[in-house]
């Protein structure tokens, strides 16, 4: 009888093509590791990572506006979104060509290092009562019921605090307008309900806010 997968998993869905059987396959090796390959994958994935460092910055923390800072975000997270560009339900022109030659072990290794690494604490304050009304936004929408109540992710979840502002509305615009993957259609179907202006909002308040 086949292992039945992690129940915390979320589903996944497969609205690309991809059968449940890849899918399964995803998510189980995004959630592989045992504790005495922590410390060895930990060392893999920061010597892999050094081709990472030109955009994502050298520890994970981009400087970027437009290129999403790695460091703190979820294991499985990072998993899952190299292994979506690697087989195709995400496309980038810089990250379709060099996740075509990773391995799963690189996908986990990358995952690992990244997700060890201190995110560095937004210093940029808000202009007026953009984060006020940004933070409405993201209540009325109950975000945090996936994202946790301080933003930080959870499992295949991305954090959301202290990502670049300008990374973080370019998305919400590709979920508004269906032209970004989205697992499940969650993100699809709460970006569509709001106005370009709140989208701006969300991402000024999401960008500036620093988890206890």
């Amino acid at each position: 009888m086949k292992p039945a997968l992690d129940a915390r998993l979320h589903p996944w869905n497969v609205r690309w093509g991809r059968t449940a059987a890849a899918i399964e396959t995803a998510a189980v090796f995004a959630l592989a590791g045992l504790p005495f390959s922590v410390h060895a994958g930990l060392e893999e994935g920061r010597a892999k990572s050094q081709v990472c460092a030109a955009c994502h910055g050298a520890d994970g923390n981009s400087v970027i506006p437009t290129i999403p800072s790695l460091a703190g975000q979820p294991r499985q997270f990072i998993t899952q979104a190299l292994f979506m560009f690697r087989e195709g339900q995400r496309k980038n022109e810089q990250m379709t060509p060099f996740t075509a030659k990773l391995s799963n072990a690189d996908l986990n290794d990358l995952a690992l290092y990244f997700s060890s690494q201190k995110l560095t604490v937004p210093t940029r304050k808000p202009e007026g009562d953009i984060v006020a009304r940004g933070r409405a936004v993201t209540e009325k929408n109950n975000c945090v019921a996936c994202h946790t109540a301080t933003l930080v992710g959870q499992q295949h979840i991305p954090r959301l605090a202290g990502q670049h502002k300008a990374y973080l509305l370019e998305q919400l615009k590709g979920f508004k307008a269906s032209t970004r993957a989205d697992l499940d259609g969650t993100m699809t179907s709460a970006a569509q309900g709001l106005a370009v202006d709140e989208l701006e909002m969300v991402a000024e308040y999401l960008a500036t806010f620093v988890a206890p």
